[in-house]
């Protein structure tokens, strides 16, 4: 697996989640779309058994069903609110987005959890990211229509 997957709604950092998740899958069955997924042997030992999100594929609707589910605190039971997650943050490529190449686009604006906040509309119409105010939930890369996708959510913590 590429170092690109996001953790669930409510994970601590990296290094601490890995010694806190209990690797049990219940965030996995928890969740209704089946955004959450378990790494298997082929994505690296490290990560093995642990819950990932690959956003292009199923992003995170935030739901947040798996947060109370986690028995070992690898999920943070104080994120009640999806304005309260941070999975990571959305990265526009102006180069690959068809909206900045002249081609009317509004897919991650108008699927945007966070209408409005997280991503808005420049001047001239075009997505701009709030990286203050984006959860990281990766829909907008799941909807996003350029190929590969012009807005891809870079996991919390990888810069």
């Amino acid at each position: 697996m590429s170092k690109h997957f996001l953790r669930p709604p409510g994970a601590v950092a990296e290094a601490d989640f890995l010694g806190r998740c209990i690797r049990c899958g219940k965030c996995a069955l928890a969740c209704p779309y089946r955004a959450i997924r378990v790494a298997g042997l082929l994505d690296g030992l490290e990560i093995m058994g642990t819950p990932v999100i690959l956003a292009r594929k199923s992003p995170c609707y935030l739901c947040l069903k798996c947060v109370p589910v986690c028995p070992s605190g690898a999920l943070e039971s104080r994120v009640k609110k999806r304005e309260q997650v941070r999975m990571g943050t959305a990265r526009l490529n102006r180069k690959e987005c068809l909206n900045w190449q002249g081609t009317f686009c509004r897919s991650c604006y108008d699927h945007c959890p966070l209408f409005n906040e997280a991503i808005t509309m420049d001047g001239e119409l075009r997505p701009v990211v709030n990286e203050k105010k984006c959860v990281g939930c990766g829909i907008c890369e799941h909807v996003c229509p350029a190929d590969p996708a012009a807005i891809i959510v870079t996991p919390r913590g990888a810069g």
